[in-house]
């Protein structure tokens, strides 16, 4: 388990990483909706734009603090759980929009993820 977490940690980081600074502006088949880009998957949830920018801002911090974590492990389960409500969120706004489940399981894996590191880092 000791091994686990930190893998699990840098996996998490990397795919916030990759999702929030690399593919911000590009297609998946993930996205919420018929939308190609984050700004147009917020609002087919029918959030503000500011949001994209503080949901955004806050995953970049989480992604930050499980690689500082590795080293400074009281960052790690602050944000595993702020990852969890946020990937509750998500999956909310996928629920509240009637995506697919296809949609919804980037969300929902990273929902288990972060539950697993959180759980698995409490002392």
């Amino acid at each position: 388990m000791h091994t686990i977490i930190p893998v699990l940690q840098l996996i998490v980081a990397i795919g916030l990483l990759n999702v929030w600074l690399i593919r911000f502006n590009k297609s998946t088949r993930y996205r919420g909706g018929d939308a190609r880009t984050m700004h147009q998957e917020f609002d087919a949830y029918g959030l503000p734009p500011w949001s994209v920018y503080l949901v955004g801002g806050l995953k970049v911090g989480i992604a930050l603090a499980l690689i500082a974590g590795l080293w400074y492990p009281v960052l790690v389960v602050p944000g595993a759980l702020l990852l969890c409500v946020l990937m509750v969120g998500a999956l909310s706004m996928h629920w509240k929009i009637r995506d697919s489940l296809e949609k919804s399981l980037p969300a929902l894996f990273m929902l288990l993820l972060a539950v697993s590191i959180a759980v698995g880092s409490i002392p």
